[in-house]
């Protein structure tokens, strides 16, 4: 018997998906990506500003650039299956940071279930970042007496790629 079984408050869940397409300009095809990634995610989608300019890139500060969605609950968990499934469940294990998090790319959005390739369009690719917590790590981020989390208590790379193995069936090499 592990610790985490042992101990409902050492077992990890995903906390929230978040998915973020970067389009580099406004107009037409920055309102295409919204479009897209919210029939694909079924949640509507804000946008992401410059927060420098960038004249080689034709891009201003504060300018919108991008979109992202944030998953929580059931449908982050159902999101995140799909879009490991995509990636064919393999993960490199330089995409899990020290604390849990795990990232990666989708290169085409056509790759999920019931997207079509559309030419007007193109194709557009995504960011998903998958953040893990503990139960009880709410502390950290609450009004009144917020306290640190304990360093035992803290979400590892071990723990996260073990998560992963474990519970998505995902091989991490």
């Amino acid at each position: 018997m592990t610790n985490s079984e042992k101990n409902p408050m050492r077992s990890p869940k995903v906390d929230k998906v978040v998915v973020h397409m970067g389009v580099g300009e406004s107009g037409q095809h920055l309102v295409d990506a919204e479009n897209i990634l919210e029939q694909i995610t079924g949640q509507k989608v804000i946008r992401a500003f410059a927060k420098m300019t960038a004249p080689a890139f034709g891009i201003r500060k504060k300018e919108p650039i991008g979109c992202k969605v944030t998953l929580r609950g059931e449908n982050a968990k159902n999101f995140l299956e799909t879009s490991l499934q995509i990636i064919g469940n393999t993960l490199n294990s330089s995409q899990f940071d020290a604390t849990g998090n795990v990232s990666f790319g989708i290169e085409e959005h056509t790759d999920f279930p019931g997207m079509k390739y559309d030419p007007n369009i193109g194709v557009f690719g995504m960011d998903v970042v998958a953040v893990l917590k503990r139960p009880g790590a709410r502390i950290a981020k609450r009004r009144i007496a917020r306290r640190k989390i304990p360093g035992s208590h803290r979400m590892t790379r071990e723990e996260a790629i073990s998560f992963f193995e474990d519970n998505y069936n995902v091989e991490v090499i």
